[in-house]
């Protein structure tokens, strides 16, 4: 008999949370025993047992019996009584910061899309201004706390009570970057550039001004420069400076996906066959890196997959190269991820539920 595990989502209504719901439902591990979702539910929806599903995300509806499946009211003790296993977070960083330490107490382990407990120096979690920064309770979290990447920290993450899922542009720029780096091949000296675009749910699903239909169509915009919150996870995890890299995101006029374009120098002359050796050498053994050999990979070939998609092209003098990423930053940036260390914390096949 396949072994199953109890789940439970706190998020759901967000874009995220819709797609982890849909991996969810359909994970073959958890056919028979479909997640608890809960969250805010007024009085009225309460008093009829919660917000149905199909209500919140009509295309969650199916034939067979997730229409049925509702929205209860936020409870520890409901988690509690259904014995919930593993609570996927999907909540704003100052809620993750704030629930986390129950859910651990209860004997739940976590899976937080937020950016709440990625970072491990103090230094770099300033851009987040967390209330409890400094308390024993958040540093003692903090400690233990393992950044949700399975091609970096799969061993860590098997046995983690608290797994961090990583931010959707640190990925698609940790994992092009990190296999160079860790080999000693890149010029640090020359710095790097990476510069990031991302689809418009990128920034949640709470309208702003600058996600506006009005102002993103039709347009390319830079935000977020020398500032963005994600530059911490690429200094903490590729393992350099903030003198060593540039990185400037940019919003794109799509719903969603990321190209990052990484430049980097070598400190050595460098083959496309040394390259290639790296990259493939580093990603042996995970099934959720494609790694382009003839072309670049492009936002289309990647939305809606659950796949990190690799490419570069070396310049003549072998000593630099550009390097193309993409992915779906709903899905391998976000919730592709949070499952993929579900399966990596339960033993089960990394890629169950995401091919």
């Amino acid at each position: 008999m396949i072994r199953t595990v109890k789940t439970a989502v706190v998020g759901v209504t967000g874009y995220a949370g819709a797609e982890l719901a849909r991996l969810l439902l359909r994970h073959p591990r958890l056919k028979n025993d479909p997640p608890v979702f809960a969250g805010r539910v007024d009085e009225k929806d309460a008093a009829r047992g919660g917000v149905p599903l199909a209500e919140i995300h009509p295309s969650l509806a199916d034939s067979k019996g997730s229409g049925t499946l509702r929205l209860q009211p936020f409870s520890w003790d409901l988690f509690t009584d259904l014995e919930v296993d593993i609570l996927f977070l999907a909540t704003p960083h100052e809620q993750s910061r704030t629930w986390v330490p129950e859910a651990l107490a209860r004997g739940i382990r976590v899976i937080d899309l937020s950016g709440a407990w990625r970072l491990n120096e103090a230094v770099n979690r300033e851009v987040y201004a967390f209330e409890d920064e400094g308390s024993a309770q958040a540093a003692s979290i903090q400690a233990e706390a393992v950044y949700g990447m399975p091609e970096l920290h799969r061993a860590e993450i098997a046995g983690a009570r608290i797994v961090a899922n990583p931010g959707c542009y640190a990925t698609s720029i940790i994992l092009p970057l990190k296999p160079l780096v860790q080999a000693g091949l890149v010029d640090l000296k020359h710095g790097i550039v990476a510069d990031s675009k991302s689809g418009v749910s990128g920034a949640g699903k709470a309208p702003s001004a600058k996600t506006h239909f009005m102002y993103a169509a039709d347009n390319l915009s830079a935000y977020g420069v020398f500032g963005h919150r994600h530059t911490g996870e690429l200094l903490e995890q590729i393992g350099i400076d903030s003198s060593d890299i540039i990185f400037t995101p940019h919003l794109l006029p799509i719903p969603r996906g990321i190209l990052s374009t990484v430049y980097v120098h070598f400190k050595e002359t460098q083959t496309r066959a040394s390259l290639a050796h790296v990259y493939h050498a580093f990603f042996a053994g995970s099934p959720m890196v494609r790694l382009y050999e003839k072309t670049l990979p492009q936002i289309q070939h990647s939305v809606h997959t659950h796949y990190a998609d690799i490419g570069f092209q070396l310049a003549a003098d072998g000593r630099r190269a550009v390097i193309v990423s993409c992915l779906d930053n709903l899905l391998k940036g976000a919730s592709g991820q949070a499952v993929q260390n579900m399966n990596v914390m339960q033993g089960w096949g990394e890629a169950e539920g995401l091919e």
